[in-house]
Order: structure tokens, then C-alpha cells, then sequence
């Protein structure tokens, strides 16, 4: 039987990734303990048992019947003990690494959560799903099989060998001549696998990732008829793959022929030897048949040590994927505002509990700010990469209850200027002011409660619409949930819906229109009431005809709001307050819809189609 396939690398970090999995493992060290005990009783009965046929079996030479009675009986218990030892370790086993994983599980999600978005955007969502699905099976794999395997393996080698020199000494010189071969061996294969794992690991990310895309954008292959040059790509990135996993699987599909062919010369080598030392009365012949089943069984925990260490190895480089991602920095919240509900008593702003539709900063000290929604930039400059700025000196504002626009060229740095007012990225200098506050001195939690964002790109999760539209707020009432809808027009085609707000939602809302999905995204937004909005051209996958049945929901929704509006359509933007013009991230004009006509200056040659907007 050939060693178990991994895929896995060598851990670059051993010992970090060990002691953070002994850490996690410490956690229910009382059911590992208990393991760790029926394991070392199951091996040390197998042991005592095997060890049971010499007194057996000079007890028939000499023809004693009762005594021969009472040995089997005796080596039957001992091998009964063991099997039910076993039984009881493979069961709590199961228990304990399941409980293990669950915390890992746990541990990994909840941090994932609270990573910036720059760790997301650097990743395919393949890797970062990976971490909960080949990494941690491979961790279930080792905890499941290896842990109790390993403590076996340990007991049942150095046992073997203590009882193989207690019984002659002589040929276990013999026998640990042939252990040294078989440990030197399986070190020369694992020393020259671990390159080729290493190259079949980065061949199988990159066609993971291929796969990944594909899949992805099979509706754009299908359009351009790609489906033959997908497929040729594909079996060059296969072939790759099998030519190092070839490689990967030589050297340790060898392990298991060779120790086991090893410990077959090993015992016919004592064999011989042995039977020529009881004829020369030189040992007697149940110390003989001990002896040598204990050499034939010698091999055997070896065998399962080879199996375990691939395993084992593939385990440790999946436990450090897991661990790497666990310990990435989370996102840096230096803030110490909060926001709070308030009431007023008199001219006074209170904190309270109840929801009285106002809400205030609480700095520090105590002090209540009005929640109003005044947001201003000074001087903001900022890069997604070092060096490489996209926004330079940035100076703008919007008052409260301003509907302000952002339009330009693709890439001048609209929907950055939103993603700072969020704090999904800080600035690298300048500061963006919210109602006075720096928003790097507001706790990021409190900061997002106040805002409500419309994604051009919606996300649509699993479960019914209802659902998804009370994920702007998770306690709204059914009756919040169908005054956002019908604020955002979508209270029409939803109860058209077979099950109306209780239709089930899958796959990213497949079985809903771009527009209906869109639209479902403006009533998660209207069911939070936020005292500021942003529309990242919520409109865009919507047609005209339904652009213009939810405007009057959408000034609505937007009365008395600060609403940042990114346009895709300057139709939509003719009534803001102030639309700002962006230009390779600087600001070049600003003013109403009439004001930027009458200068004929960038707006208006976008404004008439002398330059693409997007």
C-alpha cells in the first residue's frame, strides 16, 4: 500500500505552527489525555500479548494442558483489553478533534472578520475559502488518524524493541541493523519529496485559480466562444500539475515497499539465525516464535509512522495557511468616539436607550456632538500603494442634509473619496472631518452604524428577501422592511414573486434581474435610515423606465440626508446641491448642474458626450 497523496509543502514555520495547534489541542487536553491512556493500554496489551506466546508455547512442549488453559485464556483477556481500548480512543478521538476544529473554525472566522479589506483585495476568494475547506480537511485528517497513531507508532517501536533484546539480544543486533536501514531510507525520501511538494502545491493554486475564473466567467466564454482555447489552457496547467505531482509521489510512494521489503529480509535474515541458535540450544522455542513475531510485527508500526508523516506534513502546511491568515494584523481602530442615542431635555442632549430617532458623538470625556452629518476632506491625499497616489490634496464638503455628486473619467477617484469616508482605507495625510471629528478618532463600528452604502456591485446573501433587506438593520420590523421596499420601488415585482418577501434568495440572487437586485440593495439601505448615504451608482444596472419610478422613492429617501452620490448618468445628478468634478484625483470644478453648464468647462463637454463617463 503506497503512502496517501498530499498536496501539501513543507511548513516554512515548524515550530510556530506546532506550538499555536498544541495550543488549541491544550484546550480539551482532559479528552487527549484520556486518548493518549487507551492508546498506551490497546499498545501495550497488543504488546504483552504477543509476548505471551512464548510461555504458551514452551507450556505445550512440556505438555501441561492446564497450564496451556490457562495462558490462552490469559493472552485473550489481554488482547480483549486492547480491543476495547481501542474502540474507546477512536471514539473520544473523533470527539476531541471535532471540538478542536470548531475552534479553529471559530477562531479563524471571527478574525477574518475584523481583517481591512486590503487583506481581501489581495486575495482570490478561492485561497481565503480554502483556509475553511483543504486546509483544515487536512488538519481533520491528522487530528482524526495521527494523533492516537503517532503515540502507537512510539509505543509499539520502542516496546518491540525492548522485548526483542529481553528475549535474545543477540539477533536484535541483527534486527536494529535492519531499523537503521529502514529509518535512513524513509529520511532520503522525505528529503528529496519536499521540493517537488513544493512545486506541486504552487501548480495546484494556479489551477485552482484557473478553474476559479473560469467558472466564474463561463457566461463570457460561452460569448466569445472560448471554450477551445479554455480548454488547451487548462490542460497545460493539468499537465503541469501531474508532472510535479509525479514527482511528489515517487520518492514517498517508495517509503512503504521499501521498509516493508526491508523488514522481509530482516526476518528471514533472524529467521535462519535463530532456528540455528535453538537447535544449538542456545534459546528455547517459545522464546523463538515470541521472537519472531515480534520481528514480523515490527514493520508494521514503522509502515503506519511512514503513512502518518506525509499526512502529517500536509496537515502542519495547512495548519500554517490557517494560522498565517489568524495571524494577520486586524484592522487598526484607534478611535474612542462612540455614537449613542439621545433624547433632549430642553436644550440638553441625553444619552439613552430607547430609539428616539437621534442619535450624538460621545467623545471621551463625555461630550455629546449632534449626529448631523457634516463631512468635509482637507487636504486629503491617498494611495492604495505606496508611492502611487490616487487622490492629491483633496478639499471638499458637504453640509448636512446636501445631496453632493461625484463625476468624472473612469479611475479619477470617485468611489475612493467614498471608501475613506467609511474608513474602509485611511487617508495618508489630510483628514477627513465627520460632524468636526476626525473619523480616525471614531470607532469604526459607530462610524459604519451611521452610514448606508449602495455598492454598484450588489451582494445578495442566502435566505429570503425579507432577509436580505433587514440586513441593513437586523431588527426591523416586517413592516420597516415593506416601507424600505416600497421607498425603493421594489414592493411591486416582489410580491409578484411566488412567496413575495419570503422568496427564497440563492446563489448571489440568480433567479432576480441585475435591476431587482439593485433595488433590493437601495431598501437595505432605506430599512437602516442612515443620517448619510452613498450611492456608488446605484442606479447603473437599473433601465430608464425603472430609474425613473424610483426617484421620487429615492428623494425620499434621500430628504434630509447628506447623500453622496457617485453618477453613472448625469441625468441623475442634475438636482444635487453641488456636483464635484474629479480629474486624476484632484478636484476641478464644483457647483450646481446650471453653474457647471454655463462654464463649459469638463462637466459640461461630459454633460454632452465629448467625453465617456463611466
Amino acid at each position: 500500500m503506497a503512502a496517501k497523496p498530499t498536496g501539501g509543502k513543507k511548513p516554512q514555520d515548524l515550530w510556530h505552527t506546532v506550538r499555536t495547534l498544541l495550543a488549541y489541542m491544550g484546550r480539551h487536553k482532559f479528552l487527549l489525555l484520556a486518548v493518549a491512556v487507551l492508546v498506551t493500554i490497546s499498545a501495550l496489551a497488543n504488546l504483552l500479548g504477543t509476548y505471551m506466546i512464548r510461555p504458551v508455547v514452551n507450556t505445550l512442549t512440556d505438555g501441561d494442558f492446564h497450564a496451556l488453559v490457562l495462558g490462552v485464556a490469559v493472552t485473550a483477556a489481554i488482547y480483549a483489553l486492547g480491543a476495547l481500548c481501542a474502540l474507546g480512543y477512536t471514539q473520544t478521538m473523533v470527539k476531541a478533534a471535532q471540538k478542536v476544529l470548531y475552534d479553529i473554525r471559530r477562531d479563524l472566522f471571527a478574525h477574518l472578520q475584523t481583517l481591512p479589506l486590503r487583506f481581501f483585495d489581495t486575495r482570490r476568494h478561492g485561497d481565503v475559502m480554502s483556509y475553511f475547506t483543504n486546509d483544515m480537511d487536512t488538519i481533520a485528517d491528522a487530528l482524526n488518524n495521527s494523533f492516537a497513531m503517532v503515540i502507537q507508532s512510539f509505543i509499539q517501536v520502542v516496546g518491540t524493541l525492548a522485548l526483542l533484546f529481553l528475549l535474545n539480544w543477540r539477533l536484535t543486533l541483527v534486527v536494529a541493523v535492519g531499523y537503521a536501514a529502514m529509518f535512513g531510507y524513509i529520511r532520503f525520501s522525505g528529503a528529496h519529496s519536499t521540493a517537488y511538494y513544493a512545486r506541486q502545491q504552487a501548480c495546484l493554486g494556479d489551477l485552482d485559480g484557473f478553474i476559479e475564473e473560469m467558472m466564474a466567467g463561463q457566461k463570457v466564454v460561452q460569448v466569445f466562444n472560448h471554450e477551445a482555447e479554455s480548454l488547451r489552457q487548462f490542460r497545460e496547467k493539468n499537465e503541469a500539475l501531474r508532472r510535479a505531482g509525479t514527482g511528489a509521489q515517487s520518492y514517498a510512494a517508495t517509503m512503504i515497499p521499501a521498509v516493508v521489503t526491508i523488514s522481509y529480509i530482516n526476518y528471514a535474515v533472524v529467521a535462519v539465525l535463530g532456528g540455528i541458535m535453538a537447535l544449538r540450544g542456545a534459546t528455547d522455542v517459545g522464546s523463538l516464535a515470541s521472537y519472531l513475531v515480534f520481528v514480523r510485527q515490527a514493520a508494521l508500526p514503522i509502515n503506519q509512522f511512514t503513512q502518518q508523516s506525509n499526512l502529517l506534513l500536509a496537515a502542519l502546511a495547512g495548519a500554517e495557511r490557517v494560522f498565517a491568515a489568524m495571524d494577520e494584523p486586524p484592522e487598526a481602530d484607534d478611535g474612542a468616539t462612540d455614537l449613542v442615542r439621545v433624547r433632549r431635555e430642553g436644550d440638553r442632549l441625553v444619552p439613552c436607550r430607547e430609539k428616539t430617532g437621534l442619535w450624538a458623538w460621545q467623545r471621551p470625556d463625555g461630550t455629546l456632538v449632534p449626529l448631523r452629518g457634516d463631512v468635509r476632506f482637507q487636504h486629503v491625499d491617498f494611495g492604495y500603494a505606496p508611492g502611487h497616489l490616487i487622490l492629491r490634496d483633496i478639499s471638499l464638503y458637504a453640509k448636512s442634509g446636501q445631496k453632493i455628486a461625484f463625476v468624472g473619467s473612469t479611475g479619477a477617484g470617485k468611489t475612493t473619496i467614498t471608501n475613506l469616508i467609511n474608513r474602509f482605507y485611511d487617508v495618508n495625510g489630510g483628514q477627513v472631518l465627520y460632524d468636526g471629528i476626525d473619523v480616525r478618532d471614531i470607532r469604526k463600528d459607530a462610524l459604519r452604524h451611521s452610514l448606508g452604502i449602495v455598492l454598484q456591485d450588489t451582494h445578495l446573501f442566502t435566505g429570503t428577501i425579507a432577509d436580505n433587506i433587514r440586513f441593513g438593520k437586523l431588527d426591523a420590523t416586517q413592516a420597516e422592511v415593506e416601507r424600505a421596499a416600497r421607498i425603493a420601488n421594489a414592493d411591486s415585482f416582489i410580491r409578484r414573486l411566488p412567496q413575495g418577501y419570503d422568496t427564497l434568495v440563492t446563489a448571489d440572487g440568480a433567479n432576480l434581474s441585475q435591476g431587482q437586485r439593485q433595488l433590493l440593495a437601495i431598501a437595505r439601505a432605506a430599512v437602516a435610515d442612515p443620517p448619510v448615504l452613498i450611492l456608488d451608482e446605484a442606479t447603473s444596472s437599473i433601465d430608464t423606465r425603472t430609474e425613473a419610478l424610483i426617484e421620487q422613492g429615492m428623494d425620499q429617501l434621500m430628504e434630509g440626508r447628506t447623500v453622496f452620490v457617485i453618477a453613472h448618468r448625469l441625468s441623475t445628478v442634475r438636482n444635487a446641491d453641488a456636483i464635484i468634478v474629479l480629474e486624476q484625483g484632484q478636484v476641478v470644478e464644483r457647483g450646481d448642474h446650471e453653474t457647471l453648464l454655463a462654464q463649459r468647462g469638463e462637466y459640461y463637454q461630459l454633460y454632452h458626450g465629448m467625453f465617456e463617463l463611466s
